[in-house]
């Protein structure tokens, strides 16, 4: 697997090549992934989301599908938002056009996401239980309701990326 990005820098989570998803801590036993004797199973789920995100309802609560592109993410907690690496010669230079993509980028209607404390982000065909065992992000949220927004972005010429918004409500 490619690694863009420096240690330190920012940590980045990659798929196999279908959508990545971020299920609450509390809930990661009941993600099945692409396991399960159901007709579709989760993976399939997250799959057919259409759109940049979605939610799936997982145990009691809900998990963001991040759709569209199996990108590469990273979480910048200082934007609340989840980064997808569509083009850029750099990181350095996907990050630093970061501000200029929030300020430019053409919102798709909010979903609201109510989660009871971390996240895990992580390929949605990894069962939760197991997801330690692939690459996988712990995102700190504190408990509670979300609006969440995404857009793709071309704040330079040759740069391009997702962008995935929480604003605590």
């Amino acid at each position: 697997m490619v690694r863009y990005a420096e240690p330190g820098v920012a940590e980045w989570v990659e798929s196999g090549g279908g959508p990545l998803i971020a299920v609450p801590e509390t809930v990661l036993p009941f993600w099945a992934g692409a396991d399960g004797d159901e007709t579709a199973s989760d993976y399939d789920r997250a799959c057919e989301v259409d759109g940049f995100v979605g939610l799936l309802p997982v145990g009691d609560s809900a998990a963001l599908v991040l759709g569209d592109e199996p990108a590469s993410t990273a979480f910048l907690p200082d934007h609340a938002v989840f980064v997808r690496w569509g083009a850029a010669d750099s990181e350095d230079e996907l990050l630093a056009e970061v501000p200029a993509a929030l300020a430019t980028a053409a919102w798709e209607d909010e979903v609201r996401w109510t989660v009871p404390g971390p996240v895990v982000l992580f390929d949605a065909a990894w069962p939760g239980h197991d997801c330690a065992r692939t690459d996988n992000l712990r995102v700190v949220l504190e408990p509670g309701s979300y609006a969440v927004r995404a857009a793709q972005a071309r704040p330079g010429p040759e740069a391009w990326l997702g962008l995935v918004q929480l604003r605590r409500l």
